[in-house]
């Protein structure tokens, strides 16, 4: 365990012992009402700066960023750095009620964080109610100056975020969703870069467009920023190569399409290789859930090639060519991609495993009296739940704050670390386990823990894929499979040389991932699923980490201007 601390140490004073070269960026965010035109109508939406996407940020590993978020719109909200590790720095880390109370109409608060050993592509979002359907920007981390990427420089970078529209006020959405207990309304058009494309309505003009020169080496940052939705992703004609996900670099192989999760980021190297003309960029639903509505559109941009024919003079022949997408539920595509990713190198995955946990997740049902407030399936509402608990946020204070200073009835430290009744988790599941228990439970880790997570989905509702996002925590994905978690015969196929580190992993529909990292960042960070609606449902815990025995591996005392609960 010294040589746990010793690590942390030396990375710490790594990071101030190279404060000549970082940079601090200072930024404000005024989010704001604003009204935007789509699909042939205007909605005030609430935006940062009166832009959908917000503004992208760009810094190298070291860097430190200090961003004021002044409230100015009629709705709570916080800003969470989506990806960011926030080692001694949980204040900053932005979930609504887990790390801070949120910044309410009229007042402002400031973020500060340091860049720590990371590199690539994350995001910055909302993280209160579903505002993070238009609360949303990239945040780009570049390596340190005099370090360079671990492939070859490329001539461009894109940003590539990919988000879903509603035409409609989406907390009055949400709100209705919880009041009534049903589904969510689906969307009415995904975008790429806040643009529909045009294969919908009104929006021909304005539809993203990409240009580059023939021979053009592209780094495309691909990021999933829907609220809802699994989506595939490809581009006409053009073959991908992967070299990173969630701001981790991954071994390159190539593909035609990702698939990725809300909250989930790829990095794709692109070669402008095929003939000068126009290519559609595409994304749809990938969708698991059997029964379940969602939106079957098509989003697009185009990359266009320089020295193509203008497009004054594009007839049917030159319209962009548009690519095949996968049917929407082919989970063989989604496997097929996901089971490519490694680490570039041999790693260091936690073998000494003192925390060996089973969580059960997916989605529930609670009986109610028929009537408005009674619209899920068979006279009942939608919930969600870990491990049979679904979580309820608190109502007076942070977990953050309420750990921090001492503040009882707040949370209870009882997080079941396995299901309390072990069932066929996805064949048939006896009705008396579909309603599960709430509230507002921890799970507590000691620092330098070493913890396993087996991620099992259920059948309750349906089989379905679930996108689980970690806050404050890099991890190793060291298996996945199909059907029931079998330590037995399933540990022994587990990748312990080269698996992917991930923030945020999908869990196969009707199957499970493992995944692994060392408790080394103290502070109480949320787990959840990154299907907004699932998480409003109650598809969430926390984990309360620990101080480490030195001051470097604690939690210090809260900002002065962290905002009143």
């Amino acid at each position: 365990m010294d040589a746990l601390y010793i690590a942390l140490l030396i990375s710490i004073l790594f990071v101030l012992s190279s404060t000549a070269d970082a940079e601090i960026h200072y930024h404000d965010f005024v989010v704001q009402e604003t009204p935007v035109k789509r699909l042939c109508r205007t909605n005030n939406i609430i935006t940062v700066n009166g832009q959908i996407p917000g503004a992208t940020l760009e810094v190298r590993d070291g860097d430190t960023l200090v961003i004021k978020v002044l409230n100015n719109a009629r709705y709570n909200v916080t800003i969470h750095w989506h990806g960011i590790r926030q080692l001694g720095t949980p204040w900053a880390d932005g979930p609504d009620l887990i790390t801070q109370c949120p910044i309410q109409p009229g007042y402002s608060y400031t973020y500060r964080f340091t860049i720590i050993n990371q590199e690539g592509t994350l995001w910055w979002h909302a993280h209160t109610g579903w505002l993070r359907a238009t609360v949303y920007g990239a945040l780009i981390i570049r390596p340190k100056l005099g370090s360079t990427y671990p492939f070859e420089l490329p001539k461009l970078e894109i940003p590539i975020l990919l988000g879903q529209w509603w035409n409609g006020d989406i907390i009055r959405i949400q709100n209705q969703v919880m009041f009534s207990g049903g589904a969510p309304n689906i969307s009415n058009a995904y975008t790429i870069n806040g643009q529909p494309g045009d294969l919908y309505r009104c929006s021909s003009k304005d539809t993203m467009k990409f240009y580059v020169e023939s021979g053009d080496r592209i780094l495309m940052r691909i990021i999933n920023s829907a609220l809802h939705q699994q989506l595939f992703f490809t581009i006409a004609n053009h073959k991908l190569i992967v070299v990173g996900v969630d701001a981790l670099y991954t071994r390159p192989f190539t593909t035609t399409t990702l698939m990725l999760g809300p909250g989930q980021t790829t990095d794709v190297i692109l070669v402008a290789d095929q003939a000068p003309g126009y290519y559609y960029i595409a994304a749809r639903a990938y969708e698991s859930s059997q029964n379940a509505p969602f939106d079957p559109s098509t989003t697009t941009a185009i990359l266009a090639y320089r020295y193509a024919p203008c497009s004054s003079q594009i007839g049917p022949q030159l319209k962009p060519i548009l690519p095949t997408l996968p049917n929407y539920n082919d989970s063989a595509t989604v496997t097929a991609f996901t089971s490519q990713l490694r680490s570039p190198t041999n790693v260091s995955v936690p073998t000494d495993i003192t925390e060996d946990l089973f969580f059960a997740v997916g989605l529930g049902l609670v009986n109610c009296n028929p009537g408005p407030t009674c619209q899920g399936p068979n006279n009942t509402r939608f919930t969600a739940s870990m491990n049979n608990v679904s979580f309820l946020l608190p109502q007076t204070t942070s977990l953050l704050q309420a750990h921090y200073l001492n503040i009882p009835n707040v949370f209870t430290t009882d997080f079941p670390p396995v299901p309390p009744l072990p069932f066929d988790y996805t064949g048939n599941v006896p009705q008396a386990l579909w309603q599960p228990i709430f509230g507002t439970k921890l799970y507590k880790l000691k620092f330098g823990s070493q913890v396993q997570i087996v991620l099992q989905d259920t059948a309750i509702v349906s089989t379905e894929s679930h996108p689980v996002h970690l806050h404050g925590y890099n991890f190793y994905v060291v298996g996945e499979g199909f059907g029931n978690f079998n330590p037995g015969t399933d540990t022994s196929a587990f990748n312990l040389y080269d698996p992917p580190q991930r923030n945020t992993v999908t869990v196969p529909v009707g199957g499970w991932s493992v995944i692994r990292f060392v408790a080394d960042n103290p502070g109480v960070w949320l787990m959840h699923c990154h299907i907004d609606s699932h998480l409003t449902w109650g598809f969430a815990m926390s984990f309360l980490v620990e101080n480490g025995p030195e001051k470097l591996q604690s939690v210090q005392a809260p900002p002065l201007d962290l905002p009143p609960c």
